[in-house]
């Protein structure tokens, strides 16, 4: 049985390199970048106002304040996306906007709170404050210089970099082709949701659960049929998943009952199988294989265990395909607010719900068949074996919303 760590790592070393496409940036959000992005432009573009007022000398205006205001000419207007053709010179000062490319001649900018208009149609304008030199101006270059590395391979495009992107003028991006998943989920007992059930059955929720995980990871879902229990149609159900998919993740028939036919069938229809079991509770049965290059992933039927071992081992592998940087759990800090018993012989991953304040509760009952404690998590809590964690303990808590 493999110890968490190594079975990842045995996962990583299999993933296949990213292959690069190039797509629109307003189609990017949410990918990952094959190539590092470098501006073409200086930002800002230009100087340029930061606020509605007034460019000028601030040699003119250095003694001026509400007792004794300085008077300037205002010989021209500077609308944002409009540049003044004259030139500040002594005693004058140019009507500008937030963002107004910074007239010549001009080395401030007067806040408008700060002036009165004086004269016919607003020809001069009293100046009540001093201003120093290059205040209230937004400096060419100030942000990032041509030439500037901004988001490096591997980074997820969220919307403040594809913010920063389109700002200096980036219209497409190099970003790591997204994996197809097929979902297969296996048990004669289990039927669609809204399906009339007989007696027996019950509703399958493993694959809405992981098509929603799948897509947090940045891959693309492919939900497929229930597949009976019997070794024919699981071997078949596998070999039309494969035939569509980059990468095939089952939840049950993983473990060492009569009717436990995946990893059988896996390997007959030419599979090969990379090990079986990882120590860990929820999700010790757990499977992961190779087939002509593809990954295949054979996760336990129960929903907890589902979710853990997807998080925890599947989750890596779909991101690292797609070129990511980091492939692991964000992990967050938090303050138990009850204790986190572990008498087991394998490390266990409490689902917790953490407030605002960062206080981690149990979620409910850990068993892996409990649906409603699941539900209520927005964490995990990796607690060691023979481990009591008690109240008021300091953690990291694993999260993977968002």
């Amino acid at each position: 049985m493999l110890e968490l760590e190594d079975a990842v790592e045995r996962i990583l070393e299999k993933a296949p390199p990213p292959l690069p496409e190039e797509i629109p940036l307003n189609e990017s959000y949410g990918r990952f970048l094959a190539r590092t992005v470098y501006s073409v432009v200086d930002l800002p573009l230009f100087d340029n106002s930061a606020m509605d007022g007034y460019a000028a000398r601030a040699e003119d205006i250095a003694s001026a304040h509400a007792e004794s205001p300085v008077r300037l000419s205002v010989i021209g207007r500077a609308p944002a996306g409009e540049v003044f053709p004259g030139q500040v010179s002594p005693g004058t000062c140019v009507r500008v906007f937030t963002g107004s490319a910074l007239p010549m001649g001009a080395n401030a900018v007067v806040m408008q709170e700060d002036t009165r208009a004086v004269g016919e149609h607003g020809k001069e304008v009293l100046v009540l404050s001093s201003v120093k030199p290059w205040e209230n101006i937004r400096l060419k270059g100030e942000d990032l210089k041509a030439g500037q590395e901004l988001a490096p391979a591997g980074v997820k495009l969220t919307p403040a970099r594809l913010g920063l992107l389109a700002a200096c003028g980036c219209a497409r991006v190099t970003v790591g082709r997204q994996p197809v998943v097929g979902l297969l989920a296996t048990g004669s007992e289990l039927r669609e949701p809204g399906q009339t059930l007989q007696p027996g059955q019950i509703y399958d929720s493993n694959r809405i659960l992981l098509s929603t995980l799948v897509s947090e990871a940045g891959a693309l879902p492919k939900v497929l049929s229930l597949v009976p229990d019997t070794f024919e149609d699981t071997r078949q159900a596998l070999v039309n998943a494969f035939e569509a998919c980059d990468v095939v993740v089952s939840s049950g028939g993983v473990s060492v009952g009569e009717m436990d036919f995946v990893k059988r069938a896996f390997e007959e229809k030419g599979g090969l199988l990379q090990f079986w079991k990882v120590a860990i509770k929820p999700g010790r049965p757990f499977v992961f294989g190779r087939a002509g290059g593809k990954m295949f992933f054979g996760l336990p039927g129960n929903p907890v265990s589902a979710l853990v071992t997807f998080l925890l081992l599947v989750r890596p592998a779909l991101l690292r395909w797609q070129g990511a940087r980091e492939v692991q759990l964000r992990k967050q800090p938090g303050v138990l607010a009850e204790p986190l018993m572990n008498p087991g012989e394998r490390r266990h991953f409490f689902r917790v719900n953490q407030d605002a304040e960062g206080r981690a509760y149990s979620a409910g009952l850990q068993a892996s068949h409990i649906l409603s404690s699941l539900a209520a998590a927005n964490g995990l809590v990796d607690v060691p074996p023979r481990t009591t964690f008690p109240e008021g303990l300091e953690v990291k808590v694993l999260t993977w919303h968002g």
